[in-house]
């Protein structure tokens, strides 16, 4: 499924971020940079050493925020370390730390120039957040900044597993009916 915002596409497909030829995938990174399960650890097992080389240096990064290191043995230039909240109860500010995730992902990949960037499902895996809200708050704020900045061409939502990728098409279908998209 896809849609166009200006001049740019945001596309939701099913499959895994780390096959990916974006110039940039965007990591469900942990606070400390360290690797771990899910996409983040598929991530740094795909990319090689020299992703983990660069997290290091930097050594953490803050819930909501996101930095960059090279791709290493991937096929993108670029990975986006995106650290999403873990889900306590939906009344600890989680909703604006999840945007701000997806919103600072987006603003580093326009500082650096990056025209197209694929996410996962940021902290709907082991970070428990519940899928369709999390879908709606990744989907609208990506909406909402590419109407601001035509400088990203391409965002692709790379979503693992059917399930996932059709509350996210749903979610898109809603967004795209209220004119959002």
């Amino acid at each position: 499924m896809e849609i166009r915002v200006n001049g740019s596409r945001v596309v939701l497909a099913e499959g895994d971020i780390t096959d990916e030829e974006t110039d940039a995938i965007v990591n469900a990174a942990n606070s400390r940079l360290a690797g771990g399960g899910g996409v983040d650890g598929a991530i740094h097992r795909a990319g090689g050493p020299a992703v983990m080389a660069e997290c290091r240096k930097i050594g953490g990064c803050p819930t909501g925020k996101a930095v960059l290191t090279t791709a290493g043995n991937l096929k993108a230039r670029y990975v986006i370390h995106a650290v999403g909240p873990v889900y306590r109860d939906g009344k600890s500010g989680e909703a604006a730390l999840l945007e701000s995730a997806y919103r600072e992902s987006l603003k580093l990949a326009s500082a650096h120039g990056i025209k197209s960037t694929a996410f996962p499902s940021l902290s709907t895996g082991a970070y428990g957040y519940p899928l369709e809200e999390a879908a709606r708050i990744a989907l609208r704020t990506t909406v909402d900044y590419l109407k601001e900045h035509q400088d990203v061409e391409l965002v692709r939502f790379v979503l693992f597993g059917r399930q996932t990728y059709d509350v996210f098409a749903k979610v898109l279908k809603e967004l795209a009916a209220e004119g959002k998209g």
